[in-house]
């Protein structure tokens, strides 16, 4: 068989495709029935990005009928049926309880990455270990405040982790702060309820622990954002990519061209709607969709990047979505129970768009449990069609 034999059977798709087939495993297409379940919902986004716990929340509502915050809280910290933890990128994430052994074993399995610390303020191998292993004891059976647990750290390893050597925020943080992320993605601990208002830090839940959870993330990864490549994968979880092609390398696979270039879906995993992506989405602060999103210039297409990328950066902007492209970027200001939401769209919105996105703002409202008010901000180029 030929180079071009071999081609010819390698199916082709597009980015229509490709948005529409990722809207429907979101539950942001608005016509198939989505992930059933808080839990269901966050394990298809493959966590809930929760740096700031309103936009969690929202990312979390706005794809499941009916749920608002206080249902997101009580799965959390009531019914624990998720959990607070660093997920991918080291970053602050909601994750499925049921799902913490496959993270801690894909997160644990990344080689460690260069220390961003330098000099002084770094630490040893040895003692990032001994930080791990103190975090672990202090919080079993507790649920402790970060002085709470710097404190303990501290007399478990020695006056060297609690040197002030940390920049953060106008302050120094302890020196064992640094290994934070790490001792979550070992399984260390997790947040705990808020005490106060104060965050605390306690035990993860007891499971099994599983040895594949690099290859179940994979497979995850793939089914929601799928098709990928190891770069893609790399970038998305935080690690570097000969580990993610490891990853890859235990998972079944086939190669697709989308749009062109090589990527890859699960085995057999090749099906997409037959209708092109349609409708109007807000979505919030780092919402898992326009993270895991790539390539950048498909869903941020032509001056959606330079409007609401941040140096290439997805997240940083809450935005439009229309027809499974971004289209515009939106803000919103809360006093009391009322939510001011500014929306700017790149284009003229359509009687019928402009219809959809009251409707959003109105279910955002709902999420957040306010009385929302939308405005509509100058549009900048163009119509849309």
């Amino acid at each position: 068989m030929g180079a071009s034999d071999e081609e010819d059977m390698v199916i082709g798709l597009s980015w229509p495709q490709v948005s529409a087939r990722r809207l429907e495993r979101a539950g942001l297409n608005g016509r198939t029935p989505g992930p059933t379940g808080i839990d269901g919902v966050v394990a298809a986004m493959c966590g809930a990005h929760a740096q700031v716990m309103s936009a969690a929340e929202a990312s979390i509502g706005l794809r499941l009928p009916g749920v608002t915050r206080a249902a997101v809280r009580e799965a959390l910290w009531s019914e624990r049926t998720l959990v607070k933890t660093h997920g991918p990128r080291g970053t602050v994430h909601l994750l499925p309880a049921r799902d913490l052994p496959m993270w801690v074993s894909a997160l644990s399995s990344a080689p460690a990455a260069t220390p961003v610390a330098t000099g002084d303020v770094r630490m040893t191998g040895e003692q990032t270990e001994q930080v791990v292993e103190a975090i672990g004891k202090a919080v079993t059976g507790a649920a402790l405040t970060i002085d709470e647990l710097s404190e303990a750290v501290v007399a478990a390893t020695g006056p060297w982790a609690g040197d002030l050597v940390m920049p953060a925020f106008q302050t120094y943080w302890p020196r064992w702060r640094q290994a934070m992320a790490l001792a979550a993605h070992r399984g260390a601990f997790v947040f705990g309820p808020v005490r106060g208002r104060k965050v605390t830090y306690t035990a993860p839940p007891d499971a099994p622990p599983v040895t594949d959870g690099l290859a179940r993330l994979v497979t995850s990864y793939l089914t929601a954002y799928g098709p990928a490549t190891p770069e893609d994968f790399a970038r998305w979880a935080g690690g570097p990519v000969r580990w993610a092609a490891k990853g890859f390398g235990a998972v079944e696979l086939e190669e697709v061209l989308f749009e062109g270039r090589r990527a890859w879906v699960l085995a057999g995993d090749t099906a997409v709607p037959e209708e092109p992506p349609r409708g109007v989405r807000l979505l919030p602060y780092f919402d898992a969709y326009v993270v895991a999103g790539r390539p950048r210039e498909l869903l941020y297409a032509g001056d959606a990047a330079a409007r609401a990328l941040a140096g290439g950066q997805a997240g940083n902007f809450p935005v439009l979505l229309v027809d499974g492209n971004v289209a515009g970027v939106w803000h919103q200001r809360r006093s009391g129970n009322r939510i001011d939401v500014t929306v700017e769209p790149l284009r003229d919105l359509t009687a019928g768009r402009s219809r959809e996105l009251e409707e959003q703002v109105e279910r955002l409202g709902e999420v957040l449990e306010a009385r929302p008010r939308l405005t509509v901000g100058t549009v900048t180029v163009g119509a849309h069609a």
